[in-house]
């Protein structure tokens, strides 16, 4: 289900409604510390992406929002998209599933604060209003050139 469709500033926004299967690693750590700490996690889970099955091969990371100035500290997961439900996962991993409607947009991940801000201005035009208890999601597509592409989503309430 697609309902508004923004075209500016180059980005593309919509709202959909997803569902999202994800067997992933979990970190933790500040806020400030994320741009370092994902990448990170994430190398050391793709290392054991052959102790998955039915994947993707679709790389995803799941976040806790920042609820206000004062939350300094959070969690996520790295991961990638599974298939099926999981009822067994490898050691140290965990299966999460998450089914939402979200705001939604995509592009370059060297754009990624950008295209954040970007979703947040037109979610907040739209009127949509933000899911604070729910996952935000990142999806991760390689491109041409060694170039990565992101796709966001912030979950939002109905």
């Amino acid at each position: 289900m697609i309902n508004k469709v923004f075209r500016g500033d180059m980005v593309d926004c919509k709202k959909v409604k997803k569902i999202f299967r994800v067997t992933g690693i979990k970190g933790n750590g500040a806020f400030a510390n994320f741009g370092i700490e994902v990448p990170n996690l994430a190398q050391q889970f793709l290392a054991r992406l052959d102790e998955i099955d039915d994947h993707s091969a679709t790389e995803i990371a799941l976040f806790e929002p920042k609820k206000d100035d004062n939350h300094l500290d959070g969690h996520y997961y790295v991961g990638v998209i599974v298939k099926e439900i999981k009822k067994e996962v490898p050691v140290g991993m965990d299966y999460i599933e998450t089914g939402l409607d979200y705001v939604t947009t995509r592009g370059k991940i060297n754009d990624l604060n950008k295209l954040h801000n970007n979703l947040l201005k037109w979610a907040n035009e739209q009127g949509y209003k933000r899911n604070l208890e729910s996952y935000i999601v990142e999806t991760y597509h390689p491109m041409e050139n060694s170039e990565e592409e992101v796709e966001i989503y912030l979950p939002i309430n109905n």
